[in-house]
């Protein structure tokens, strides 16, 4: 079953804010008393999942290119302690301190390697959700333009 094209915005939006969050931690690596501060993906993932299970139980007609089965409209996010929905239908991360990491002696809690492997992860979900929903628009847009 295909993503709804929300589905990939909210990613998306997910990824970028992250983005942000992670190049933050790693452009103060080297700050005494810095604590990166992340956001887990897998309870973005979560939230994400049970909000598309919630708008195909509510049944509807699928919005073109939205996917098979998804009923039309805005995706209902629930609030988390780490995520909460924007006024302008983006995301506002709340991130906290990871638990993880090596205490150095400037008591900056650091670990280089797993913030730039977060770094490639991130940037990998949001290029793939990028180009799949780019196939959507084109998609759309070939039906639209009536071509084969």
């Amino acid at each position: 079953c295909a993503l709804p094209i929300s589905a990939l915005e909210m990613t998306m939006r997910f990824a970028g804010a992250r983005h942000r969050l992670i190049a933050h931690n790693i452009a103060n690596i080297s700050t005494p008393d810095f604590r990166p501060m992340d956001v887990s993906p897998t309870e973005f993932q979560r939230v994400l999942g049970e909000a598309i299970d919630k708008r195909r139980e509510a049944g509807g007609p699928a919005a073109p290119g939205s996917g098979a089965g998804a009923a039309a409209g805005e995706l209902m996010m629930k609030e988390t302690r780490e995520l909460r929905r924007a006024a302008n239908g983006g995301l506002e991360l709340r991130p906290s301190t990871p638990s993880g990491g090596i205490l150095f002696h400037d008591r900056n809690n650091r670990d280089t390697e797993r913030m730039l492997q977060d770094l490639v992860e991130n940037a990998t979900v949001f290029r793939v959700a990028s180009d799949l929903l780019k196939s959507r628009y084109q998609l759309t847009n070939t039906a639209i333009a009536e071509r084969v």
